[in-house]
């Protein structure tokens, strides 16, 4: 019997952790899978480990997350020719490839328009959204026309699957494959009271526009505070280069050596700190699976920002605010994050009990939303039952 090949599109770090834990359970269940696309390292390394990667050394996989992680409406049209050859050349491997199935992991912009491009093409593969892209926040409508594109959503977040299921759209809740890394990273760390989280984001735009505003909110903290100390979580080594530059430019008053930059240690400071300050993303996610209080912080470019605001369609930016339908977790966004405002949301946060335990029980009531452990696994499964399905 002819082996199955399934083609992957994700195009940011946080898809390629979790395609790369997909792809190890889909080849768990069947070794003889032949894994190709493009993503990150962590799947390109997992490709080279299925049939055709052994054969081919992983070459049919390619690594395009440097490029092709872009923040904000400039940074796509600034970079549009090159967005454009690479959906002709995903086009033109997946007709090569001839694969059983497409998955696409979150990436919107760019997989929605695939979608819509290989459903117009071949009805022959399935198509299959695994971290359904997020049109409940800026486009309900667009759902039932993703009906006639995708035969399979995968959800992460529970409430998203009535909401496509209504839309003539089959949907199933797998649960948050955050969970089953998080679970392995937690420790019985104590929490220093006198440590601060930063988490800044995993782009280089997002460091930029937001860490500064972080550093001079650590600056003020400080002054009310001087026993103070803050830990930088770093996704990368280029990223700690840039948040090390920012804090070369503080004068030796305001005490550099009390910032310290990590790298590859988010879940570790999570655990250790006594509050945090979080770009918005999945780190807000993460923050709330390891209970650590915090504010969240998001800036773009203006044009950016304005263009969003005319779409989006949601009361709050925070996954946690969102799942809990309230604001659990301050948000300071585009104009409103400014440091002495953050200041005064973050300062209860480090000193009154009751204030902290009344986001941790929040967290506490949220977190269980997001399902067990085991998401990848059964993303796997139900991956395989649509291919076989189809035979």
């Amino acid at each position: 019997m002819k082996s199955k090949t399934i083609y992957f599109v994700a195009g940011e770090v946080s898809a390629d952790n979790h395609g790369a834990a997909l792809m190890r359970s889909l080849h768990k269940l069947d070794s003889e899978l032949n894994f190709v696309g493009r993503g990150g390292p962590q799947m390109q390394e997992v490709a080279g480990e299925s049939a055709i990667g052994r054969i081919a050394g992983g070459g049919q996989f390619k690594n395009w997350i440097g490029e092709a992680a872009v923040l904000g409406l400039w940074e796509v049209l600034r970079k549009y020719g090159y967005f454009r050859k690479q959906f002709q050349e995903t086009l033109r491997e997946i007709r090569e490839s001839k694969p059983d199935a497409v998955v696409l992991i979150d990436y919107p912009g760019f997989n929605l328009r695939l979608a819509r491009a290989l459903r117009g093409q071949t009805r022959q593969q399935k198509i299959i959204y695994y971290i359904s892209p997020q049109v409940w926040a800026w486009d309900r409508g667009r759902i039932r026309r993703m009906a006639h594109l995708i035969d399979l959503v995968l959800c992460i977040f529970p409430f998203e699957v009535d909401l496509y299921n209504q839309a003539g759209l089959r949907a199933l809740f797998v649960g948050h494959p955050m969970i089953e890394r998080l679970w392995t990273r937690k420790s019985d760390t104590e929490r220093d009271r006198n440590l601060i989280g930063i988490f800044p984001g995993s782009r280089s735009r997002e460091v930029r526009k937001i860490f500064p505003v972080m550093l001079e909110a650590a600056c003020q903290l400080r002054k009310h505070n001087p026993n103070l100390r803050f830990e930088v979580a770093a996704v990368s080594e280029q990223l700690a280069r840039e948040i090390k530059a920012g804090i070369a430019g503080l004068d030796q008053s305001q005490k550099r050596e009390a910032i310290l930059i990590k790298i590859d240690e988010t879940a570790a400071i999570m655990q250790g700190a006594w509050a945090g300050m979080i770009a918005s993303g999945s780190a807000t996610l993460e923050a709330a699976f390891f209970r650590l209080p915090f504010v969240l912080i998001y800036k773009v470019a203006w044009p950016t920002y304005v263009a969003a605001r005319l779409v989006v369609n949601v009361k709050y930016l925070g996954m946690p605010n969102l799942l809990a339908d309230k604001e659990v977790v301050p948000e300071f966004i585009q104009r409103r994050a400014k440091p002495n405002a953050i200041v005064k949301a973050l300062q209860p946060l480090i000193e009154n009990e009751n204030a902290r335990e009344r986001m941790i029980s929040e967290f506490d009531a949220m977190v269980p939303q997001l399902g067990d452990i085991g998401a990848s696994e059964r993303a796997a499964r139900a991956i395989i039952e649509e291919i076989e399905s189809a035979t």
